[in-house]
């Protein structure tokens, strides 16, 4: 991976990076928060990635109920339930130092961010859903960090308009199938090697899927300089992805497995991975390179990813401001709304008809100018 990507001492540039997604299994618990980064560091991680969760500035509290791996959540609520603040996240920052690893962590508007620049991160992560987040990209080009960009549900246009939105910043992006688990045939790593010449960044994977070993695996076959997999302690606690993460055991034999790949090289791996799962497996896994929307993700676009929400019913003839609009995650419940890149071009306009507190705001509900 190109050395500008990451700057954090003791990493070696030459080989690929492996990240264990604590995100939330904490939950705002100190001491699993310190097992969690302690277990990484046994497993082989480089790097330990956090998420600092304000709800209100993920989803609205009118989502309601979210399928996930572990059944439907009210997930406004979880989310609340979730937020530690700055000092929490301090001290997995020192913990993570303590034990030689990198620390990554994922903000989700613009308090978080800034609150994580305050703590003297090195690095942030764009969440798949916010790929499309404009005020957090922009704010995020401010700092001139090393950004990694996560791509689930999203097309190449998506990508494109993110990374040139992070001009200025050093970036990677992790190929990612936005579905939990994430079915390996949907995976297509063949995308991997044409999306780093194309784009002109290291490339990687962001892995949801159930096994410890394919497609880690045959993603550094095909090209990946980064892979990223959640972690638990155990995948019964009840964490948000812990029903699909690995256990320690289990991601230390994923990291066993990279490092494998990288030093047998693309065509011994793929022979292994294909007498080990069946080269039909293997042929569905690599794909046909076309970048689309998996068949596993494809209903969630534009519902995972941002739009523009009410905060608050809005009445016919009221201005659109920042006070009284979000970029938000739509999710199931809510109606989608505008992609929040056209938030310049709404700001000032009155609403041409009531909207409903939390629903998406859409073309016909602009009106003449303020």
């Amino acid at each position: 991976m190109d050395e500008a990507v990451f700057r954090f001492p003791g990493l070696a540039a030459d080989r690929v990076l492996t990240i264990a997604e604590i995100g939330t299994a904490h939950s705002g618990d100190p001491g699993k928060a310190r097992a969690l980064v302690e277990a990484a560091s046994r497993a082989g991680a480089d790097v330990v990635k956090f998420q600092h969760v304000y709800a209100d500035e993920i989803i609205h509290p009118r989502t309601g109920l979210v399928p996930l791996p572990g059944g439907p959540v009210p997930l406004y609520d979880r989310f609340r339930a979730l937020e530690t603040g700055p000092a929490f996240l301090a001290a997995c920052k020192a913990a993570a130092e303590e034990a030689g690893l990198a620390f990554l962590c994922t903000p989700f508007g613009l308090r978080s961010a800034r609150e994580l620049r305050e703590l003297g991160v090195r690095a942030m992560k764009v969440a798949s859903p916010e790929l499309n987040h404009a005020p957090l990209l922009a704010e995020l080009a401010s700092y001139g960090l090393p950004i990694v960009v996560s791509s689930g549900v999203s097309t190449l246009g998506d990508v494109e308009r993110a990374l040139a939105a992070l001009v200025g910043c050093p970036a990677a992006l992790l190929h990612c199938v936005t579905a939990y688990p994430a079915p390996p045939g949907d995976y297509n790593l063949a995308l991997l090697a044409p999306l780093a010449v194309l784009l002109g960044v290291p490339v990687g994977v962001s892995d949801h899927s159930a096994d410890p070993v394919l497609v880690p695996a045959l993603a550094v076959a095909r090209g990946a300089r980064i892979v990223e997999k959640h972690i638990c302690l155990s995948r019964d606690d009840p964490g948000l992805d812990d029903p699909i993460a690995l256990p320690p055991d289990e991601f230390a034999r994923m990291v066993r497995a990279v490092r494998e790949a990288e030093s047998e090289g693309a065509e011994a791996t793929e022979r292994e991975l294909s007498a080990r799962y069946g080269s039909e497996l293997v042929r569905a896994t690599i794909g046909d390179g076309r970048k689309r929307l998996a068949p596993s993700e494809a209903a969630n676009y534009g519902r995972t990813n941002r739009s523009i929400h009410a905060l608050g019913a809005i009445e016919a003839g009221e201005a659109f401001t920042m006070e009284n609009l979000a970029a938000l995650r739509t999710e199931k419940v809510l109606r989608p709304g505008l992609d929040p890149f056209l938030l310049p071009a709404i700001l000032g306009r009155r609403a041409a008809r009531d909207i409903p507190d939390g629903e998406g705001v859409e073309w016909p509900d602009l009106g003449a100018p303020a």
